[in-house]
């Protein structure tokens, strides 16, 4: 990501994914200045635990064949919160109101963040 507004192919690629299971209030938060994990978090929402599984699932699919396999997937059977583990990017699938109630925007509110906005 050289310039700060410009998706990388891979976010563009996650958020892609997401879009076409109709996930929402996607955003990208790039942390490439205040984290050594990753270099940025992308934070969608669904509305039902199949939705939020749906939006991983087609994350998944996305990336299969690609250079950017998934380290981990963590919270995927429960599916109020999963996050994927791409390495460079961390991906945090939310239900709605489990979104509301851990707010990462406010935890990480003072790092830039990139409009996402689908290309599909």
């Amino acid at each position: 990501m050289a310039d700060r507004n410009v998706l990388s192919e891979l976010q563009r690629l996650v958020v892609d994914a997401a879009s076409e299971k109709k996930a929402f209030d996607i955003l990208v938060l790039d942390l490439r200045e205040r984290s050594d994990i990753t270099d940025c978090f992308i934070i969608c929402s669904g509305n039902s635990k199949i939705q939020v599984q749906a939006i991983c699932d087609s994350i998944l699919e996305k990336t299969y064949g690609t250079p950017f396999r998934p380290v981990a997937i963590e919270g995927y059977s429960v599916g109020n919160w999963v996050i994927l583990d791409l390495a460079e990017i961390m991906v945090h699938i939310f239900q709605k109101d489990v979104r509301t109630q851990y707010d990462l925007e406010r935890l990480w509110g003072d790092v830039p963040t990139i409009e996402a906005i689908s290309e599909s």
